[in-house]
């Protein structure tokens, strides 16, 4: 999920208009929907100080927000959140190991990924 799609995830989770997450960052109300809006289709990409005042306002790891990183634990840690949070990735446990669930009826995208890790396995 690129950064512009995670603004927008987040956005909409905390349940305000581009327009106020806009201001809060510091962009004149005359157009603060439009440039939050650039920022979340991908047509602008947010310098370090944007991402920073966003991560503020959101209420969100620095991580949240950014390309996820696989190569550390905690990179890792965000991404599998960002999947819980998008495809209803749970965590269990069976016969004493942990495993991760798919819960198909999160929405048709879950669906999907369940349908393609079962080809998988």
């Amino acid at each position: 999920m690129a950064i512009g799609e995670r603004i927008r995830f987040f956005r909409n989770k905390k349940g305000v208009t581009q327009k106020f997450l806009g201001q809060v960052v510091g962009f004149p109300e005359r157009s603060a929907d439009v440039r939050l809006a650039q920022y979340e289709t991908g047509a602008r990409t947010p310098k370090a100080d944007l991402t920073a005042s966003l991560v503020n306002a959101l209420s969100v790891s620095p991580l949240a927000l950014s390309v996820p990183d696989i190569d550390s634990f905690l990179g890792l840690m965000h991404t599998l959140f960002t999947l819980e949070d998008r495809y209803g990735l749970t965590i269990d446990e069976l016969d004493g190991e942990v495993c991760l669930r798919v819960n198909v009826r999160h929405n048709k995208d879950a669906a999907r990924l369940h349908e393609m890790l079962c080809s998988w396995r």
